[in-house]
């Protein structure tokens, strides 16, 4: 029985404190951190992998003088958003995606996405694309994002 008193006392002494503290948190997590993928002035995403919560607003940014695109690999998308498809214009061009459940996002560019006989990734233009002085067209440029619950 001292042990019942001694809970219900604890009990209506803390909940006022947890409660206040637990405002104040849920205030500050309101607005979620924006993570971001940048294309730098060159054929890729970085960084290649990020984690976000659902609920996590992802921006993808083109600082390169090319465009870029963003197209969801549907054949292992768990995540949501099938079929995106999306241009990021030369010299800032942005685009936002918010997931809404946890899985698994993997995305490509589709300028950059194949390889060649020899390897070397297949994009638009003269004999497959821009090629640097040694003849190399970089890498073929994809990312994923893994999608967490709220657990």
């Amino acid at each position: 029985m001292r042990f019942c008193k001694m809970s219900v006392f604890l009990i209506l002494f803390a909940c006022p404190f947890s409660t206040s503290v637990f405002a104040q948190n849920a205030s500050k997590s309101d607005l979620p951190v924006i993570r971001q993928i940048i294309v730098p002035d060159e054929d890729r995403f970085t960084p290649f992998a990020i984690t976000v919560r659902v609920g996590q607003p992802v921006l993808w940014v083109n600082n390169d003088t090319d465009d870029h695109t963003v197209v969801s690999n549907d054949a292992f998308n768990t995540a949501g958003h099938r079929g995106v498809n999306v241009v990021l214009k030369a010299n800032g061009g942005k685009f936002v995606l918010v997931f809404r459940h946890p899985g698994v996002f993997p995305f490509y560019c589709r300028f950059h996405s194949m390889l060649d006989a020899h390897h070397q990734p297949i994009a638009p233009g003269p004999d497959g694309g821009i090629q640097d002085a040694n003849g190399n067209f970089g890498t073929p440029m994809n990312g994923v994002i893994t999608v967490l619950g709220d657990d």
